[in-house]
């Protein structure tokens, strides 16, 4: 009898995806009755859809693994049979994960009322028992339900009726679809962020929390009387008022709702609400808690560059634009004059605390925490990242290095300096951790906020918070919502007794943190530096050479203070960019504290050398790095192109240490660097400094 030929390999694929598609054919039908069949059934076609949908992962791994080389015998068209099979996978891959959250959403919409009265009932149970226990009194237990019945009273009267703040079109069965401005009665709030509402059509369904505000008749009344009393241009006034955006101040005493009206934020709702989709459905299948949402301190940075550190570090002309507000030339001292601010001050972060975890299906590239002053309206200041550490036995800490010294990154410094001068009184700051991620099943790279903080940095008296360790507990949601918590299922189990409350609290995710007053030296250090800045303190002596670099060519050394034309210094035209890249900055940082190691006590008080001294060092170490080749584009959170700028700037540095300078690198044969371009050496300071905002 003759052997059975082997099948081919595509073809043995192609027959197993027919066979993964009748499959998913049948459970898509049997699924149409989910809603009459018993909830273990439904479980169980929950199941089988995630079985299936690893198989068509493993089919299409498989798949991309083929070539032509690898069949027995000639194959026709044998890559768009091939394309073909992928697209057929990715379709069915698709069908099964729609399915799959379908069934999870009509599960939560039939279930979790009667899941909750249940946990009620058992938290009621419990409190009986411990009742009993610990033989309390009847007056006591009178007064217990007295009580419970006043805090239920605020429940009953909580606003159950919302404004539509955009539109959102049903994305499946059982969502409701509304456009912006329709009012929504809400009649049941979820708390993985679907809420059940109806419209004023009486159509029920689910509809996303981050899409809605509170209606308030008595303040729609006011506004329309005021925009018929105001006529046309009223009116235009009104249609750009609902574009702005609540942001409510939650730490500060008597929350105050503040509307959004500068330009950037409207650019960022618009970025975040083409995100919430992607979000939703990661909330819906389980793989973030319910108050993770698309991080708002990302999307600021990505929109332009007026909230990085290289924007505030230029100099600021004054309303005139005849002169410089925050660079003026001390003559007795021959360099820049110190300019004390009303905030200055050191903030060390200590650690976080109970952060909830991401599912299996979301992988963490980065952790992190962005700050930058805030006045619970909009930024003030640069936004600020300090990446985080944390181990995998406690997953939910994350870490920081209260002191970077040595070959440490500066991303990892904690230590922070705080610079502002701006008078209003609800200046504090901002805090948002958040979180760089990937999905396993499509790819996708995101941000997410873990949840925010904002910390006042005066009290309502103006005088300043005292300089201490501060332990705050985290919003979910963003800076322009209120009500929102990380987790919610947190709160939910600590219903009950006094001592479950107790255990929910120290389950709350929170933030470390402490402020710390300047001494004398460290005040005069940082009073060389903008009046607003936030930054690291390990980097901070390095941006103080930049700014007295930059007195001296534009006000000391300059033939004509009149004059604007391009200044040729690579200097001044390159060190904003380190701002960008830190490893570059860790770079210069180590090459001068090598250099600095070297010098005798007496030429470490001579500033005019150490500026001399810093400029070859940058020139010898910096310069190269930027335009070499061998150094990838820098990308946040790709520890693949992280590991290689570091390989390149460890190697590069070696090189120059032994050959006792960098000429012998850069004349090396294989150290090929970009073409020149005439940004290298021009310093164009009309076209950097910043425009005077007040």
């Amino acid at each position: 009898m003759l052997a059975r030929r082997p099948r081919d390999p595509l073809q043995a694929l192609r027959r197993r995806g027919q066979e993964l598609k009748l499959q998913v054919d049948s459970l898509v039908t049997e699924s149409q009755l989910t809603g009459a069949l018993e909830p273990s059934k439904r479980r169980d076609i929950y199941q089988r859809c995630i079985q299936l949908k690893q198989a068509v992962d493993e089919n299409k791994n498989a798949l991309q693994k083929l070539n032509k080389a690898g069949e027995a015998a000639p194959v026709g068209n044998y890559e768009q049979r091939k394309e073909e099979e992928h697209t057929l996978l990715e379709k069915l891959a698709c069908q099964l994960q729609e399915l799959a959250v379908g069934i999870s959403r009509k599960d939560a919409l039939k279930v979790e009322a009667h899941s909750d009265k249940e946990e009620d009932d058992t938290t009621e149970d419990d409190d009986e028992e411990e009742t009993e226990e610990t033989g309390g009194e009847e007056e006591e237990s009178e007064g217990d339900e007295e009580g419970k019945q006043e805090q239920a009273s605020p429940k009953q009267a909580e606003t159950v009726t919302y404004i539509a703040l955009g539109d959102f079109a049903a994305q499946q069965s059982g969502d409701l679809t509304f456009k912006k401005g329709d009012i929504l009665h809400i009649i049941e709030k979820k708390p993985d962020g679907w809420w059940l509402a109806k419209d004023a059509g009486g159509a029920e369904g689910l509809i996303p929390r981050t899409y809605l505000e509170p209606y308030n008749k008595e303040d729609k009344l006011e506004s329309s009387e005021g925009s018929e009393e105001g006529g046309e241009e009223d009116g235009e006034d009104a249609e750009d008022a609902e574009e702005d955006v609540e942001v409510v101040d939650e730490t500060a005493d008597g929350a105050q709702v503040k509307q959004r009206t500068d330009s950037h934020w409207s650019a960022v709702r618009k970025a975040i609400s083409e995100q919430i989709n992607t979000v939703d459905v990661l909330t819906t299948m389980g793989a973030i808690p319910a108050g993770f949402r698309p991080s708002t301190l990302s999307q600021l940075l990505d929109d332009g560059n007026q909230f990085r550190a290289s924007y505030f570090l230029q100099p600021e002309l004054t309303t005139s634009q005849l002169a410089f507000r925050d660079l003026t030339w001390d003559a007795k001292a021959g360099t820049i004059m110190s300019r004390p601010s009303r905030v200055s001050l050191i903030l060390t972060l200590w650690s976080c605390k109970m952060i909830p975890l991401p599912g299996t299906s979301v992988q963490v590239l980065s952790r992190h925490i962005r700050l930058c002053l805030f006045d619970g309206s909009k930024v003030l200041s640069n936004i600020h990242t300090v990446r985080a550490v944390w181990q995998p036995k406690k997953p939910k800490t994350w870490s920081f290095s209260p002191q970077v010294t040595g070959i440490l990154p500066c991303l990892l410094d904690g230590d922070c300096f705080i610079r502002s001068n701006s008078s209003t009184p609800d200046l504090g700051i901002l805090f948002e951790l958040g979180i760089s991620y990937i999905r396993n099943s499509t790819g996708e790279r995101g941000e997410l906020s873990c949840g925010w903080v904002f910390l006042k940095l005066f009290d309502a008296t103006g005088v300043p918070i005292p300089a201490k360790t501060y332990e705050l507990f985290l919003n979910g949601g963003t800076p322009y919502e209120k009500g929102v918590e990380v987790d919610p299922s947190v709160s939910r189990r600590a219903q009950g007794s006094v001592f479950r409350q107790m255990i929910s609290v120290r389950r709350q995710p929170q933030l470390l943190v402490k402020l710390r007053s300047l001494n004398r030296r460290s005040r005069a250090m940082l009073s060389l530096l903008p009046e607003t800045l936030v930054g690291s303190m390990c980097s901070a002596h390095l941006l103080i050479f930049y700014r007295q670099i930059l007195g001296d060519v534009l006000l000391r050394d300059r033939t004509s203070l009149q004059s604007a034309d391009l200044i040729s210094h690579p200097v001044l035209a390159t060190f904003p960019l380190l701002l960008e890249q830190p490893d570059v900055m860790d770079a210069l940082r180590s090459s001068w504290a090598e250099k600095e190691s070297t010098l005798k006590r007496s030429e470490k008080r001579d500033k005019e050398l150490l500026k001399a001294e810093f400029l070859l060092v940058y020139h010898d170490c910096v310069l190269p790095l930027l335009h070499s080749t061998l150094l990838p584009p820098f990308r946040w959170a790709e520890e693949e192109t992280e590991a290689a700028r570091w390989r390149a700037i460890a190697d590069f540095l070696k090189q120059s240490r032994e050959s006792e300078g960098s000429l012998k690198a850069l004349l090396a044969p294989d150290g090929v660097h970009k073409p020149f371009d005439l940004s290298e050496q021009t310093y164009d300071f009309l076209g950097e400094i910043r425009k005077n905002s007040g």
